[in-house]
């Protein structure tokens, strides 16, 4: 069985009358991705920062590749590397001139420092901006640049706290391609994201987290059958029908319905019916239903809940019982 990178026990940490992160229960394997998934606020960050040994718990336990977060801070420190939401390199020094000086305050000799450099512009695809100062580079080089950095001596635990914000579509698929080449060479990622794609493409575990605590954990196929059997996702042609095929839906699923931006767009979480009927049996009589009602559907489909609708569902549920 593979080591656990990290394991935590009722971690809390509070800020005033607020608790950020409040008894969070985590195990997390090695080299593997591992999300945390949650809305701003959720404490995803303060999470990291405690894991990272800057912040101090205010209770509970964590350790780090068995070191404690409290008692062994500077093992701990040893062990991992950080990347927060901001790029944190000098912007007025080149690309190369800023992993250089990183080696060198890490020990590395002036040669093998610039021999990483040179590795790691190549790697991430920089070595075209290696001599351009970085207040030039655009976002997306931008957080390459800043990962680069943190890995200029292999970390065996890299947190990444929502590495991509703002950055556009290609830039981001650049990013997750790194964070699989980092993962591959055997280092285990902590990544916080918002992103929900972004969680389902890359970790093999996620915990979501939803003022301060844990509401669900689990392998993103795990994630989503909790929530439903499948997914009904229906386009109609004429958008005043939608209302209409709002209730067909509705008194056939017995689901809820949700209004989707695209004002011709509805979707419902399909369960497993109590009379044994499977997800597509369900869905195919609510399609003929609504074309019994004279409802014209030009798109239908059924699939797996997205992450997004798990997220939804899980969110729902804790103010339900709240």
């Amino acid at each position: 069985m593979a080591e656990h990178a990290i394991e935590t026990s009722g971690l809390v940490k509070v800020f005033g009358k607020t608790r950020a992160v409040d008894g969070i229960d985590l195990s997390v394997p090695e080299a593997t991705v591992y999300g945390i998934l949650g809305p701003n606020g959720a404490g995803k960050t303060t999470f990291v920062r405690m894991l990272a040994t800057l912040l101090r718990p205010d209770a509970g336990e964590g350790t780090v590749f068995g070191r404690d977060i409290v008692r062994d801070a500077a093992g701990v420190r040893s062990q991992v590397s950080l990347t927060g939401q901001y790029a944190s390199i000098d912007e007025d020094l080149t690309g190369v001139e800023n992993l250089v000086l990183l080696g060198r305050l890490l020990g590395h000799g002036k040669t093998a420092a610039k021999r990483r450099a040179g590795e790691l512009l190549d790697a991430f695809g920089l070595t075209d901006a290696a001599d351009r100062q970085v207040k030039n580079y655009s976002g997306g080089m931008r957080r390459r640049i800043d990962i680069a950095a943190s890995i200029i001596s292999t970390p065996r635990l890299l947190f990444l706290d929502e590495p991509t914000t703002g950055l556009d579509p290609r830039s981001r698929n650049q990013v997750w391609d790194i964070v699989r080449i980092i993962v591959a060479q055997g280092t285990t990622v902590l990544l916080t994201t918002q992103y929900l794609d972004e969680a389902d493409h890359l970790a093999s575990r996620i915990a979501v987290i939803d003022h301060g605590t844990v509401i669900a954990e689990g392998t993103p196929g795990e994630l989503k059958s909790s929530v439903g059997a499948g997914s009904v996702h229906v386009r109609l042609r004429d958008a005043g029908q939608r209302g209409r095929a709002e209730r067909v839906l509705a008194a056939e699923l017995g689901a809820d319905v949700s209004l989707d931006a695209d004002p011709v767009a509805l979707t419902a979480r399909v369960a497993e019916g109590e009379s044994g009927r499977g997800a597509a049996e369900q869905a195919s009589r609510a399609l003929a239903r609504l074309a019994e009602d004279g409802i014209t559907v030009d798109d239908f489909s059924l699939g797996q809940p997205s992450l997004d609708e798990v997220f939804l569902a899980l969110t729902d549920r804790k103010e339900a019982r709240a």
